[in-house]
């Protein structure tokens, strides 16, 4: 018995208080009162701090995307300087290759110019020595050959004069 009444008591109760139509003034006035209050809040408070923090953040981004544009622009005169630098140093190195073969090359033509001097001046030497070598080789025949030539004729028996036989010699040699 004791759960009849307590079903009975529920059956009699009202439902939910929200579905109350007798409190429905006060949870109207409350709600439009709360939402005025979450209006102003969100109005006056939050929404300009977001929008602070969004234009902050906007501002940074152009910002960054101007300094990398700066960068970017710095970084192509760099590179242009780069390769201007780049050109100048091999043109220069190319200078000095040049300069340097210039001077090996004036170096080397003085020294062949100073070994052909000193060629030409020992081959002077030598055609000397051999042109006095064959004068006195040829002085040293003469007198072997008129030498020979007075003794043949003694060993035949006769007598020559020595100005006869030089006279004879030379003519042969002659040719």
């Amino acid at each position: 018995m004791a759960t009849e009444t307590h079903a009975a008591e529920a059956a009699s109760a009202p439902g939910m208080p929200q579905l109350d139509f007798s409190n429905w003034g006060n949870q109207i006035f409350w709600l439009v009162l709360t939402l005025l209050a979450i209006y102003f809040v969100l109005s006056r408070i939050a929404l300009p701090r977001i929008a602070a923090v969004l234009a902050e953040r906007q501002g940074t981004i152009t910002n960054d995307i101007a300094a990398a544009e700066e960068l970017k622009a710095k970084a192509v005169e760099a590179e242009e300087a780069y390769n201007k630098a780049l050109a100048d140093a091999r043109a220069e190195a190319q200078r000095i290759v040049a300069e340097a073969k210039a001077e090996i090359q004036a170096e080397l033509d003085t020294a062949t110019d100073k070994a052909d001097a000193e060629i030409a001046a020992k081959a002077a030497e030598s055609e000397k020595a051999i042109a006095e070598i064959r004068a006195g080789a040829l002085e040293g025949i003469k007198d072997v050959a008129n030498a020979t030539a007075v003794e043949l004729v003694a060993a035949l028996g006769g007598a020559a004069e020595d100005a006869d036989v030089t006279e004879a010699v030379d003519a042969r040699m002659k040719g």
